[in-house]
């Protein structure tokens, strides 16, 4: 059975360039269209790693990450920002919620499943 991955990004589009990338990689995908789609979409799923979009109608990243922090099973798991977003402020504050990592967009797949496979194999 391959990794899951889950999307969380309220752009169809995006969710689809990132899945696409992850998919022909061998991973499965997930796609949540905001925080709150995501809690709802991890109840009884087991995700080896979230990539998220800070802002996102909802619930945004920040709030994403640290509920799912707070349930057992996810404080481990992975979760890389996926934004636009490069102020050093941004990057601490999503350090501060569980972060545990950040790729800027816009971003190559190459770039994309280089962070990934530094956190899942």
């Amino acid at each position: 059975m391959g990794k899951t991955v889950m999307i969380v990004d309220d752009s169809a589009s995006m969710r689809q360039v990132v899945g696409f990338a992850l998919k022909d990689a061998g991973f499965d995908v997930i796609a949540a269209v905001d925080g709150k789609d995501a809690v709802g979409k991890l109840t009884g799923t087991k995700v080896d790693m979230i990539i998220t979009d800070l802002n996102m109608p909802n619930l945004n990243g920040i709030e994403l990450i640290k509920q799912v922090r707070r349930t057992d099973g996810y404080r481990f798991t992975p979760i890389i920002m996926l934004t636009t977003e490069s102020q050093e402020s941004s990057k601490a504050e999503g350090r501060q919620a569980g972060a545990s990592g950040w790729i800027v967009k816009p971003f190559t797949p190459d770039q994309l499943l280089g962070v990934v496979k530094k956190f899942i194999r």
